[in-house]
């Protein structure tokens, strides 16, 4: 039995769970190295390497929202609607034939189900690049209900998204983990009630966001 179900039978044993909302890269999907790449060949495109803060600033945001916060930092005499279709063209081929699952996360998932919790996604990434994806890997049944930040007008630095997807899964956040591998994610599913699990993925946790991730999570998942 992997370690991911040793601990969801844990929390189920200690807290009154009636769903479970997910996020996707870095936390179901092992995907971070996608997005870093696509900085990177974005902006070099354009003269400038990626600045130090920059994937941590946007990480919580919806694509439109990190158009606009690029276009501003960057100076770039481009609209968002453009850097957003060259995102997608460029993520396209990653996610539809190339990204996979994290290590157990198809068991984790397949346990919840077993055990008749209600999921969830909840993202920051658009519909055209994670739905096929996730049909290719077999999950996307798990789920009765699919919100991006776009469904709710703010991104994730925010608890709206979660307050929404739990509304419309029928359940109490008091009652609803959220699952997520970002300090700013985690705290603002805290400050919706919810019960938050701080996921730690090697490409995009560092070890200052990992010590934040402890601090501020009720459960951890560490590979």
């Amino acid at each position: 039995m992997g370690k991911l179900v040793e601990y969801s039978r844990e929390w189920l044993h200690k807290e009154k769970i009636n769903g479970a909302i997910f996020d996707l890269d870095g936390t179901l999907l092992d995907s971070a190295n996608v997005w870093s790449d696509i900085d990177r060949a974005f902006l070099a495109k354009r003269g400038f390497s990626v600045p130090e803060d920059y994937q941590k600033t946007i990480a919580p945001m919806g694509f439109y929202e990190t158009a606009c916060y690029t276009i501003r930092r960057f100076s770039l005499d481009e609209t968002p609607e453009d850097l957003i279709a060259e995102w997608n063209d460029m993520a396209r081929m990653a996610y539809h034939q190339q990204v996979l699952l994290k290590p157990e996360s198809k068991d984790f998932l397949d346990f919840l189900h077993r055990e008749q919790i209600p999921l969830a996604i909840a993202t920051a990434s658009h519909r055209d690049l994670f739905e096929p994806c996730l049909e290719r890997l077999g999950i996307k049944d798990f789920f009765s209900v699919m919100l991006t930040v776009q469904d709710v007008g703010v991104g994730k630095e925010e608890p709206d998204l979660y307050l929404e997807t739990a509304r419309r899964l029928g359940v109490k956040p008091e009652e609803c983990l959220v699952l997520e591998d970002l300090p700013v994610t985690i705290q603002s599913a805290s400050r919706g009630g919810f019960l938050t699990v701080g996921v730690y993925d090697q490409g995009t946790t560092g070890k200052e966001q990992w010590h934040e991730m402890k601090r501020l999570s009720r459960y951890l998942l560490q590979e």
